[in-house]
């Protein structure tokens, strides 16, 4: 398991990479110590320096609990539960547990919808609203919901920081949400979803799409939700008369970057089956 030195990575991000592999795969499970500095030292082919950095880098990422004098342990992962078979969205089921979410609102523009919003929304006229929802001060997902701009005239970006859509479609617009079709899909991060979850590129992400109709059955959002696989878990209710359908479709070109290897697409598959059961 030695770094590659042809890497443009500095040494101590490769280490800290292979180690936060192992831990969100589970191979290093919650509570297990950690090799010893001098034992990761030797396995990766790098000074004890080295293996500090990368220890101290996933000690801020939350994955390991340091301790003076003791071996460091796989950190238990603060899992965030949302329902994804509600029509309410993730602030109204995290305010009702008393969590504190936050919304930053990274823009609210005019914009041409991607195809299978257009198809949905039945128009070419939307707004583009992107957003970033943090729990107990944590990143835990970027959203990017489509709104038909007709229905929501005078929509400020403003109304929408560390505040319900859903709420203010309702209270404002008399938009209430009631319907709607949902999927996840594993998927790895790209740079940009890297950057704004605060995670590294090629990380598993949880991607929760939907489309969501109003009370009159008229379409009201097209969405794509990014969740950071290590922070969310997605629980679905099923009871005897319902039918929950699991679909797994072959992942496209565009599903994961250039050059991930069979053991990312392992992971991610893994990650998936975890989430729906």
């Amino acid at each position: 398991m030695l770094v590659d030195r042809s890497d443009s990575r500095p040494l101590h991000q490769q280490v800290a990479q292979a180690l936060r592999t192992q831990i969100l795969d589970h191979d290093l499970p919650p509570g297990a110590p950690l090799p010893s500095e001098a034992e990761l030292s030797a396995r990766f082919g790098v000074a004890r320096s080295v293996v500090r950095q990368a220890m101290a880098a996933l000690a801020t990422d939350g994955l390991v609990i340091r301790s003076q004098g003791r071996p460091t342990l796989v950190a238990q992962p603060a899992e965030y539960r949302r329902l994804v078979q509600r029509a309410t969205g993730l602030f109204d089921q995290f305010a009702g547990r008393g969590q504190d979410l936050r919304t930053t609102v990274l823009g609210l523009r005019a914009d041409e919808p991607p195809p299978a919003a257009r198809a949905f929304l039945r128009t070419s006229e939307s707004l583009r609203l992107e957003r970033v929802r943090l729990v107990d001060g944590e990143v835990l997902s970027y959203v990017r919901t489509w709104l038909p701009a007709e229905r929501v005239p005078g929509l400020r970006a403003e109304q929408l920081t560390d505040a319900s859509l859903h709420r203010l479609l309702t209270d404002v617009y008399g938009l209430r949400p009631v319907r709607g079709r949902r999927q996840v899909r594993a998927v790895a991060a790209d740079d940009a979803l890297a950057g704004t979850l605060q995670i590294g590129p090629g990380d598993p992400l949880l991607l929760l799409e939907g489309e969501t109709t109003d009370q009159h059955e008229r379409p009201l959002e097209w969405f794509a939700a990014w969740h950071r696989a290590d922070r969310v878990v997605f629980d679905i209710d099923v009871t005897e008369t319902a039918t929950e359908t699991v679909r797994m479709d072959t992942p496209t070109a565009t599903a994961t970057p250039a050059g991930a290897d069979l053991e990312r697409a392992r992971a991610l598959l893994d990650e998936l089956r975890r989430v729906l059961g």
